[in-house]
C-alpha cells in the first residue's frame, strides 16, 4: 500500500506507474474519493465539536430557551449519524481503492507487455552438450523408479504427483541443502504456520486480485499459502520493532499451494507448473532505506546463485519487465534454469523488494535514530523449490545408460547414494 499522501503529490507518477505494469487503475477515482473522505471527516468532527459545546451550555439557559435548544441538538445528532453514515460508505471504498494501487516500480525497470520482454542480465554455466539424446524429467522418472504422475493424478487430480525413493531422498537432499545454506549465512530458521488467515494475505499483497490462486479453507475463514513469504513477512505485523533489530533475516521451509487458475492447458507435463511443492524462502526485513534495499536485493540474489552454482546448473538472471512485475515489487529479479525438455529456460527463483508496501499493510513499524515511528522495508526471495529444481537436476545430470549422478552438494544427505540407477 502506497501512503496517500505520495499518491496526492505523485499522482503522475502512479498512473505511469499503473501503466507500466499493465494495471488498470484510476489514480483520479481514488483522489476523488479521498477529497470527499476528508469533506466528511471535517464536517462530522466539526458537528460533534459543536454537539459537544452547546451540551455543555445547555444547563445554563432558561427552560424555554432550553427546550429550543435541546430540539436544535437533537437534529444535529442526526445530522451527525447521516454523516457518520455516509463516511462510512466513502471510507469502504477508499479503503478498498486503495488497496488496488499498484507500487511504483523503480526506473531500471525495462519497458515491456510479459515475461517475453525480461531483460537478461547475465548468464552463468553453459549449457552441456551431453552428446546423446536427452530423455525428460518425466520418463528419467518413471525409468529410475522415483516419479509417479499417474498415481498421484488418480488420487488427487491433474498436477499432482509421488516422489518415491531416491526421489523423495533427493527432494529433501535438495530442500536441506537449501535451508541449511542460509542458516550458514546468519538467517534465522522458522517453522510456519501454511494456513494463513486474510489478514496475512492482504497484508503480503496476494489479496486481493490472488484470491482465485489461493486454495481457501471456506469453513474456517484460511488459506493455504503459495509461499513462506505470506507467514515470514507477516511473523512481526503489527508490532514496533527497535533499530538494533533490523535487519530481521529470517528463512523457512514449507509446503505451498497454488491452484494455477488461467493456467489449463500450459505445461501440463511433468513438474514443472503443479499444484503442491516445497519451498526455502528467505524475507529480509529493513530500515526504510532505498540504498540498503537495494543491496540487499542483490545480495538475496546471490543467496540463490550460490545455491545453483554450487548444483552446478547453468542459469541465467534477468529484470523483469513492468508487465511482467505484480502489483506490490518496485522491482524484481528471476533466476531461470537451464531446462532440455523445455528447449530454454525455466523460472526457479523469484527476489522482489517493496519498499514499504507490504509494511504499511502489515503495520510492520520501527523507531529510527530520533525514535520516531517509520514503516520498514521487505524483501524476499527463494532460495530453492521443489520438486521444480529437480528438472533440471535430473535432466543435466543424466548419463547415456539412463542412470542419473546426484550432484556433489547434496550427497550428503543422500545416505550414500551417488548414482540413481534405472530399474532392471
Amino acid at each position: 500500500m502506497l501512503d496517500i499522501r505520495f499518491i496526492r503529490e505523485h499522482v503522475d507518477a502512479v498512473r505511469e506507474g499503473a501503466r507500466r505494469k499493465r494495471i488498470d487503475f484510476d489514480p483520479d477515482r481514488l483522489l476523488a474519493v479521498d477529497e470527499r473522505r476528508r469533506t466528511l471527516i471535517r464536517q462530522v468532527e466539526d458537528a460533534k465539536a459543536e454537539q459537544k459545546r452547546r451540551g455543555k451550555a445547555v444547563g445554563g439557559l432558561a427552560p424555554e430557551a432550553r427546550a429550543a435548544e435541546l430540539a436544535g441538538l437533537g437534529q444535529l445528532k442526526e445530522s451527525i449519524a447521516a454523516g457518520e453514515a455516509q463516511l462510512h460508505e466513502v471510507l469502504a471504498e477508499f479503503d478498498a481503492l486503495m488497496l488496488r494501487v499498484p507500487n511504483v516500480p523503480a526506473a531500471e525497470v525495462p519497458e515491456g507487455r510479459d515475461d517475453s520482454q525480461n531483460v537478461e542480465l547475465r548468464r552463468v554455466g553453459a549449457v552441456p552438450d551431453k552428446g546423446f539424446p536427452l530423455l525428460d524429467h518425466v520418463e528419467l522418472g518413471r525409468r529410475l523408479g522415483i516419479l509417479d504422475i499417474e498415481r498421484g493424478v488418480r488420487l488427487s487430480g491433474a498436477r499432482f504427483y509421488f516422489l518415491r525413493g531416491a526421489g523423495a531422498l533427493l527432494h529433501r537432499a535438495v530442500l536441506a541443502f537449501a535451508l541449511d545454506h542460509m542458516v550458514k549465512k546468519g538467517f534465522e530458521p522458522m517453522e510456519v504456520p501454511v494456513l494463513v488467515r486474510d489478514p496475512a494475505m492482504v497484508g503480503t499483497a496476494y489479496f486481493p486480485g490472488g484470491e482465485e490462486q489461493a486454495y481457501r479453507l471456506e469453513r474456517d475463514q484460511l488459506n493455504l499459502v503459495g509461499t513462506a513469504e505470506v507467514p515470514l513477512t507477516s511473523f512481526r505485523s503489527g508490532e514496533i520493532l527497535q533499530l538494533s533489530e533490523l535487519p530481521v533475516r529470517l528463512v523457512a521451509q514449507s509446503h505451498c499451494f497454488r491452484r494455477e487458475a488461467g493456467a489449463a492447458g500450459k505445461d501440463t507435463k511433468g513438474l514443472y507448473r503443479i499444484h503442491q511443492f516445497q519451498k526455502v524462502e528467505q524475507v529480509v526485513i529493513l530500515p526504510a532505506d532505498e540504498g540498503l534495499s537495494r543491496e540487499w536485493h542483490e545480495s538475496i540474489v546471490r543467496n540463490a546463485e550460490e545455491l545453483l552454482q554450487a548444483l552446478e546448473l547453468p542459469y541465467r538472471v534477468v529484470n523483469v519487465c513492468g508487465g511482467d512485475l505484480g502489483q506490490p515489487q518496485v522491482q524484481k529479479f528471476d533466476i531461470e534454469t537451464w531446462m532440455p525438455s523445455r528447449g530454454g529456460w525455466g523460472e526457479t527463483h523469484s527476489a522482489s523488494r517493496f519498499h514499504d508496501f507490504q509494511a504499511r499493510r502489515l503495520e510492520l513499524r520501527y523507531r529510527d535514530e530520533r525514535g520516531e515511528l517509520r514503516f520498514c522495508h521487505t524483501l524476499n526471495n527463494t532460495v530453492v523449490a521443489s520438486p521444480r529444481i529437480l528438472i533440471p537436476i535430473l535432466e543435466l545430470y543424466q548419463q547415456k545408460d539412463g542412470s542419473v549422478v546426484v550432484p556433489r552438494a547434496l550427497r550428503p544427505w543422500m545416505g550414500g547414494v551417488e548414482v540413481l540407477e534405472p530399474l532392471a
